[in-house]
């Protein structure tokens, strides 16, 4: 994986069921290969899944560094201490995670989004700005 030439993989996609983990195992590929380019492995979202999980930062990097094969095996043996209801609950919840009201996130996440795509304030989820930021089709959303 080098990530100085293209995208990890969308926040939404799953390894073992669990979002944000085949992004995470993108980083740490590219980390331990050394092209990590202007990502950072083990940030705020990747310590996220790792707490879920129970999963050492360091041991999911040196797995990383034996590639997919060794990443599905380190992720399966956490993803299976969780029932299928913690990981779907865990799951909605990640994919609407936003910036506090407020904050020093909130107010970066506002610059990349009108950055980005200034038209779409709908757009109120990390999951959400990444992949715009990343040129991935994120729907519209629709008031209720």
């Amino acid at each position: 994986m080098d990530l100085t030439t293209d995208f990890p993989r969308s926040v939404k996609e799953k390894i073992s069921g669990v979002v944000m983990l085949a992004r995470t195992a993108d980083k740490a590929k590219a980390k331990a290969h050394g092209n990590l380019g202007e990502y950072h492995y083990n940030c705020p979202m990747d310590v996220a899944v790792f707490t879920f999980l129970g999963i050492d930062h360091e041991k999911f990097l040196e797995a990383a560094g034996h590639g997919d094969a060794a990443i599905e095996t380190f992720s399966h043996e956490h993803a299976a201490k969780k029932t299928a209801a913690e990981i779907a609950e865990w799951n909605a919840n990640f994919l609407q995670y936003a910036p506090a009201p407020g904050s020093d996130g909130e107010k970066y996440f506002h610059e990349l989004r009108n950055t980005v795509a200034p038209d779409r304030t709908d757009v109120t989820a990390w999951a959400d700005l990444l992949d715009l930021d990343e040129k991935r089709d994120v729907p519209r959303k629709t008031a209720a």
